[in-house]
């Protein structure tokens, strides 16, 4: 019999890095591999949120090594996707150092920035104040590429100088995958960055140069689904002239993991949360974006759109909870470990039915209400237990995501159940328990539901 023939699909995410095997002929996927990739690094730059990305890298060399060898080498396609928003800066001729033997080569980054990251807070609204106005039906916002490249070119712009490419980390790795001298983009990628016209799919060039843009930085783009080239080298047991897909954006692969119909709406909550449904397919955005809108238009594929709630406060509301009592107890003087912490949280919550305890959890304040912050309110002696708190805390996360995209938009938009996806909703039983409150439709979790199955099933389907 012939050896089965797989898809390699990869999400490098914010906090971790995802690799899984997808069977051609069954669409299943047959292994899967993660690890955190605590990349974060302390950046002199005050709101600055940035990390490494030989880390990055090095993780992502661990997740595919550790998958079995003898179906590496029946790799057929490659997808990669990962989180959208950042930039991270490269040589054009020395990205990355192949090494390794006769079947493991590798590559290492090397003349390459740091990645900073979609989170990033340097950009404040006085600085955003001073851009340009995009032509797109998209906002600028502090950690997107176009911003944090203005940023540089006014206050380091001899960082700049050092660097002639210019992508996402995943973007990054597609490039040096495929030995590519420059960086290709797709929509969903660029789209992110801002200043990126979908409907004409072209970068703002005119608008960009007149401010002064260093314009030789922005990717080429290219169709999102489309393939960028071919693995220039054999790596890590994948055959050399491996298809490579152009990099997607985590969020739309996540989307296209679990969304079967356009009756269903997904809702993900990873580190950050989105809710969001599929427009009719004759939809066009508006030509100015509305920057105080809670609702986004995000290009999808084949020239369809996302209407998206995008909510900054997702699963990293409960990480700050963890944070802040395990910072408690270390000033006390008791040690315990983040993940046990989690764990004890969730259980308390389970035997707390409700609470009337109020959090509204936008701690990291919100694209379209930056200022905002976090608040804790009616608070009385007997709801002050860990249960009630951590109760309240996933409530407020759902609260928050549908005062930004009413259930009643769904229902108004056909929408017949919600799909839930993302890492903090499958680890997090309580936060599924109030996704459940929280809409008037039924809500189902599929099984492998993530950006890193989205995207190897994304090019099993257009093979």
């Amino acid at each position: 019999a012939t050896m089965a023939k797989y898809v390699l699909g990869i999400d490098i995410g914010t906090t971790s890095i995802k690799v899984v095997l997808l069977d051609i002929n069954s669409k299943t996927v047959t292994d899967s591999f993660s690890l955190p990739t605590k990349a974060y690094i302390v950046s002199d730059e005050t709101h600055a949120k940035e990390q490494d990305s030989v880390q990055i890298i090095t993780t992502l060399n661990e997740c595919i090594a550790s998958l079995p060898i003898d179906k590496l080498q029946n790799v057929s396609r490659i997808g990669v996707s990962g989180q959208m928003h950042g930039v991270v800066f490269w040589k054009a001729q020395t990205g990355c150092n192949w090494s390794g033997g006769d079947s493991r080569h590798h590559f290492s980054p090397r003349d390459t920035s740091h990645l900073i990251t979609w989170q990033d807070g340097r950009c404040n609204s006085d600085f955003l104040s001073t851009l340009p106005n995009p032509d797109s039906h998209l906002s600028i916002a502090t950690g997107f590429g176009c911003a944090t490249i203005f940023w540089y070119m006014k206050y380091r712009p001899e960082f700049l100088s050092d660097f002639m490419v210019a992508g996402t980390i995943h973007d990054y790795v597609v490039s040096m995958l495929c030995g590519l001298d420059s960086c290709v983009m797709t929509g969903q990628n660029a789209a992110s960055w801002g200043y990126f016209n979908t409907a004409t799919n072209q970068w703002n060039i005119d608008i960009l140069k007149d401010a002064g843009f260093p314009v030789h930085l922005l990717p080429e783009c290219v169709p999102s689904g489309c393939m960028a080239g071919q693995t220039c080298c054999e790596w890590h047991g994948v055959p050399a002239s491996t298809p490579v897909g152009a990099a997607l954006g985590d969020f739309q692969c996540s989307v296209y993991s679990s969304m079967t119909d356009r009756t269903e709406a997904v809702l993900n909550i990873s580190t950050s949360a989105q809710l969001t449904y599929a427009m009719p397919l004759d939809f066009t955005p508006p030509n100015i974006p509305d920057p105080t809108s809670s609702i986004s238009y995000f290009p999808y594929f084949d020239g369809s759109y996302l209407a998206v709630a995008a909510s900054l406060n997702g699963g990293n509301v409960m990480a700050t909870l963890v944070g802040m009592l395990s910072g408690w107890m270390n000033e006390l003087e008791v040690e315990v470990s983040d993940s046990s912490l989690y764990e004890k949280l969730i259980r308390c919550a389970l035997g707390v039915d409700s609470s009337d305890l109020r959090v509204s959890p936008t701690i990291l304040g919100e694209r379209h209400d930056p200022l905002s912050l976090g608040q804790v309110s009616n608070i009385h002696p007997s709801n002050l237990s860990l249960g009630h708190m951590t109760r309240a805390v996933c409530r407020g996360v759902l609260d928050n995501i549908t005062c930004m995209m009413h259930p009643v938009f769904l229902l108004e938009a056909g929408v017949q159940r919600i799909k839930g996806s993302g890492s903090a909703l499958s680890r997090n039983a309580v936060l599924r328990q109030e996704a459940e409150r929280a809409f008037p439709l039924p809500v189902e979790y599929g099984q492998d539901v993530d950006s890193a199955v989205g995207v190897a099933i994304v090019f099993h389907d257009r093979m």
